[in-house]
């Protein structure tokens, strides 16, 4: 669930007085996610949701986020937009948290994944990167490969208890992931959601209507980005890409960005490197969160088993 924090009526109705939307009529609390609260609310306005930012969250980087979307938005893609309250400001607080409104999108996460529905969601992924541009803000990559090691340090060999000798295995992976990781300046650095998960885009009659949850976005590869994509959506058993997947992502993207030869020949590195990082952060929160906790800990071999998929024969499955 993500409904950590309740909000007693008079204190949400003393805050939406800040803003021009008229009388609360309904609000309802939102299941899906894990890092934050987030609340359905509707006004005379009409529908938008109330995040609540919890401790994940670093309040100092979130001016960087809300501009972020509010840049896109203006640019013309469809992702929440920060409402301004009447003094001008979007992030204000709430129950002693940050707290901001932004707008509701339309249409729901796809349910069954489809090579059409991929290459919808490539198209998207590369406007936003398109629109990403002129957004000069930078925010390092907090979960990038000079995290690895780290993470994996701080699971202090849990990991084999998780599945044994996965410790070495992963300390081999990204030894070889970063003698191959692209130099400095070789290849195209934009913003990237870095976490475009299914749950996190938005479909309408079979296309992306919107994209949401820009909380780990940061200023990073590209084809970076187009590499996360690629190990969240093109494996449907969570074990074996599936070529038709990959191929309508790849050219749903191209269409929109062509990548440079540069970017293709990386393209292997980065697609470990993705499973790589996810693998990482969900073993560091299997180890680390309490089994009663209300978040719902992530199976970390479902990455593994994308890794080793990679590792296998990443050129080959990426025909690049």
């Amino acid at each position: 669930m993500a409904v950590y924090t309740n909000i007693p009526p008079e204190e949400l109705e003393a805050f939406l007085a800040e803003y021009d939307l008229g009388p609360l009529k309904r609000v309802d609390g939102i299941a899906e996610g894990v890092e934050n609260t987030n609340y359905l609310i509707e006004t005379e306005a009409g529908r938008a949701i109330l995040t609540l930012y919890e401790k994940r969250v670093r309040e100092e980087e979130l001016p960087w986020f809300l501009g972020l979307m509010q840049h896109l938005a203006r640019r013309g893609l469809k992702c929440p937009t920060p409402v301004i309250a009447r003094d001008g400001v979007a992030l204000r607080r709430l129950m002693d948290r940050p707290a901001a409104i932004t707008t509701f999108l339309t249409g729901r996460p796809i349910e069954t994944i489809t090579a059409s529905a991929c290459f919808s969601l490539g198209q998207s992924l590369a406007r936003m990167h398109l629109l990403g541009d002129g957004f000069r803000a930078h925010r390092p990559n907090s979960l990038g490969p000079d995290a690895w090691r780290p993470l994996l340090n701080s699971c202090h060999g849990a990991a084999d208890t998780v599945q044994p000798g996965l410790t070495a295995e992963l300390e081999n992976a990204i030894s070889e992931v970063l003698a191959a990781w692209p130099a400095s300046g070789s290849l195209p650095v934009g913003q990237i959601h870095a976490d475009l998960f299914p749950d996190n885009a938005f479909f309408e009659r079979g296309n992306v209507s919107g994209l949401i949850d820009f909380y780990f976005a940061c200023t990073d590869l590209l084809a970076y980005d187009l590499a996360i994509c690629l190990n969240a959506w093109c494996f449907p058993d969570e074990r074996t890409p599936d070529a038709a997947l990959m191929a309508g992502l790849m050219g749903g993207y191209q269409s929109i960005r062509p990548l440079a030869a540069e970017e293709k020949a990386a393209l292997p590195a980065l697609v470990q490197g993705a499973s790589i990082r996810f693998l990482l952060t969900r073993l560091y929160d299997w180890v680390n969160t309490p089994v009663d906790a209300i978040v719902t800990r992530k199976d970390p071999l479902a990455y593994h088993h994308r890794l080793v998929a990679w590792r296998a024969d990443a050129r080959g499955l990426l025909h690049v």
